[in-house]
């Protein structure tokens, strides 16, 4: 790995420029509000953009295409139920868990809203659903750790045990001095070019395989059926996929975008821009592993690296197709994926553990300056046990965020969507759905019941819970009060 290496020197330019970002939101970071969600002051693009590069980690550039560069088009289901999925999150959650959090106790993290929006004077959910975030979040994060020392394995020729450090270590740092503003800040320059990079690659793909026509043609004489939609699917399949869209509802890293927007009038306005980038994002994404099948075939002297990984198909693309700087820029929309995602994890994990552990149980009356620092200590303890999550080298991507963020789509959910939509719901009725939803997704996975994707059985009775031991109580006149208010305050406002 020589120092005059160009993708080594636009690897090192980008993350100094994210640290420099970090350390900008350090100098407007006064307090655990401005650290946790940024003081609610973010506007419709850094909302937009930032959700939607938290929401695409690693598995966007190297998950997603190398499924696409295995087994066709077959596997584009998961992109038709993410944008389905996403698109009614903006619509149903993003505005009115915006207000909600505001009128039950200007709630900073999911558990401290679940804990003023049901009046739950026991802890008892606030400690629950803080730890179902820690459990499936650092699962998250070791995969988003994954994917950082594939990109620096493969792109500089490091083990992987010094590329798993190498990936994490930038993005610990900027995170741990800026907080969310930080995060914010800089997941919009990621989405930018990320969306770049997924543009520009299948667009050179193409002519470099001698244009559509000829592509297609390859595609089609490698494999006619890379083409079929149903190919190797079943029902069961075809809804696993689709199921995805599910996880939305409950990603605690995407819904705190929607709580630290500065407006309710921010979220239309934000829905449309999200949409577009991952609409777009999402396309190339497919394009890539596709136009990679014909790429490949074309040259089989040049496909080691992905036959041996099919993850890696962006990356080798980058590395042959364009000059070392262009890939350079195109090798950091990964390291953009990767940090990005990984970044808002550890937020929601170091808030988690600050606001509802700390803040609650421990030290009541901690300063606001001792909170920020617990909250950045918080940061390196997660990183710290996701990186010995992720240190065997035959983890997959796709596989650890799968289970993730199922765990979150299950658990959190259903109890997030009734929550904001049903006056009706009581506090056991938001316990029984979470404990439901988790419980489900970990037994579903174990015994691998019926090859159906364990989201979905997770989210319907988990929603079942809800509804069956709601209607079994009744909410008090103060939270029926609070949710009209919020509910009225989001109609005249949107």
């Amino acid at each position: 790995m020589s120092v005059s290496n160009p993708t080594l020197i636009t690897f090192v330019i980008y993350i100094a420029a994210m640290v420099l970002i970090g350390l900008m939101a350090y100098r407007s970071t006064n307090n655990l509000s401005d650290y946790i969600l940024g003081g609610r002051s973010l506007g419709s693009v850094v909302t937009a953009l930032s959700a939607g590069a938290s929401d695409m980690s690693g598995w966007l550039l190297m998950g997603l295409p190398g499924a696409i560069y295995m087994s066709g088009l077959s596997e584009s289901w998961i992109a038709i139920g993410l944008i389905v999925g996403a698109y009614l999150n903006w619509l149903f959650v993003a505005g009115r868990l915006r207000v909600q959090t505001e009128h039950n106790g200007d709630a900073l993290t999911l558990p401290d809203y679940f804990a003023s929006r049901f009046e739950d004077k026991s802890g008892l959910l606030r400690i629950i659903s803080a730890i179902v975030i820690l459990v499936f979040f650092t699962i998250y994060c070791a995969s988003g750790i994954v994917a950082g020392a594939r990109l620096f394995e493969s792109t500089f020729g490091m083990s992987y045990e010094t590329a798993l450090w190498a990936g994490a270590a930038a993005t610990i740092a900027y995170t741990f001095v800026g907080g969310f503003l930080a995060v914010s800040w800089t997941d919009t320059v990621q989405a930018t070019l990320m969306i770049f990079a997924l543009i520009l690659t299948p667009i050179i793909v193409l002519l470099a395989t001698g244009g559509v026509d000829t592509t297609f043609l390859a595609i089609e004489a490698n494999d006619p059926s890379n083409f079929d939609m149903l190919k190797g699917t079943t029902f069961i399949g075809i809804i696993s996929l689709l199921g995805w869209g599910l996880g939305y509802f409950g990603q605690p890293h995407i819904l705190a975008r929607f709580m630290a927007a500065d407006s309710v009038k921010s979220i239309a306005n934000a829905r449309r821009i999200s949409m577009t980038w991952m609409i777009l994002c999402l396309g190339g994404t497919v394009a890539v592993g596709f136009f990679g099948i014909a790429y490949f075939s074309a040259h089989p002297e040049v496909a080691g690296p992905v036959t041996e990984n099919h993850e890696r198909v962006f990356i080798e693309l980058a590395k042959l197709l364009f000059n070392p700087w262009i890939a350079g820029v195109l090798l950091s929309a990964i390291l953009a994926a990767v940090m990005s995602t990984l970044s808002c994890q550890l937020l929601v994990c170091s808030s988690a553990l600050t606001e509802d552990f700390y803040k609650t149980f421990l030290r009541k009356s901690a300063s606001q300056t001792e909170l920020v620092w617990v909250g950045r200590a918080m940061v390196l303890l997660v990183a710290l046990i996701a990186i010995a999550m992720a240190a065997n080298p035959d983890n997959r991507v796709l596989g650890l965020v799968s289970y993730a963020w199922a765990g979150f789509g299950a658990a959190f959910g259903p109890v997030v969507l009734i929550s904001v939509i049903w006056k009706g719901m009581t506090r056991d009725g938001a316990l029984a759905g979470i404990l439901v939803g988790a419980i489900t997704v970990v037994a579903w996975k174990h015994w691998e019941v019926m090859g159906l994707y364990e989201i979905i059985p997770g989210f319907i009775f988990a929603s079942l819970a809800i509804f069956i031991v709601s209607k079994m109580g009744e909410p008090s006149k103060g939270m029926v009060q609070r949710f009209e208010a919020a509910e009225k305050d989001f109609h005249l406002n949107k």
